[in-house]
């Protein structure tokens, strides 16, 4: 559909969007030390760690064997493993190019709460429609789609350079850009045929629905919505 490439829309609060550089490394390291290209060792580690609804909705019960964490940690952890380079390169370009703003908003320790939350958000979605399935989740798609509704809230006239079917470039608002986005994500839902989509759509939804809250409630004092007008410090 399109790749966001840069927008421009300068930190207004703080000097670098240190949490979000980390959760990058962070999720990129998980993804080599999770077994990188091999895939044998990355469905292992997906089982360990990734988010099993049948399992956290305790219908299975994994071997104690391949238990690495308590089965509540999965509705986070999931989100740092990733199946192959495209679907890690593709959630690390949308967080690298909409996080740091999103970390401007809400300050450094609340956004890596809101991206926590975020995953959660969108681990829950998928777990509740999809109670029975045994397969696992993998990837940052939720906290992504958190993120994405962060930004959509509040930089909906910001211009994007986006990148159209792989090779048209264009500058775009995000208006448009992200509620794209949004609109195809919910096309598939209703679209997508259970058992034959690898792509979980309802963490999508998840994971966009708990951002658009959370940036309600967790944005610092006089950062606007929707591209307003910065709010007058209050009086020394």
């Amino acid at each position: 559909m399109f790749l966001p490439l840069y927008d421009v829309n300068p930190m207004r609060h703080l000097g670098r969007p240190y949490v979000n550089y980390g959760l990058i490394l962070v999720t990129v390291l998980a993804f080599f030390v999770s077994g990188g290209i091999d895939e044998g060792a990355v469905t292992e580690a997906a089982i360990s760690l990734g988010l099993i609804p049948s399992v956290v909705n305790q219908v299975h019960v994994l071997p104690p064997e391949l238990v690495l964490v308590p089965t509540e940690a999965t509705y986070l952890t999931y989100a740092f493993l990733h199946g192959n380079l495209l679907h890690l390169g593709g959630n690390m370009l949308f967080l690298w190019v909409f996080g740091d703003n999103v970390e401007d908003a809400v300050g450094h320790g609340r956004y890596l709460a809101f991206y926590l939350l975020s995953a959660a958000g969108g681990g829950l979605a998928h777990s509740l429609v999809n109670p029975d399935s045994a397969i696992p989740l993998i990837g940052a798609s939720g906290a992504v789609a958190g993120i994405v509704a962060a930004y959509l809230l509040l930089h909906p006239r910001v211009k994007l350079w986006v990148l159209v079917l792989g090779r048209i470039p264009l500058k775009l608002s995000a208006g448009w850009v992200l509620g794209a986005w949004v609109g195809f994500q919910v096309v598939n839902v209703f679209l997508a045929v259970p058992g034959e989509d690898n792509i979980a759509w309802w963490a999508h939804i998840g994971g966009f629905a708990s951002g658009a809250v959370l940036i309600l409630v967790m944005r610092r004092r006089g950062v606007p919505l929707l591209d307003g007008p910065l709010a007058e410090p209050p009086p020394a």
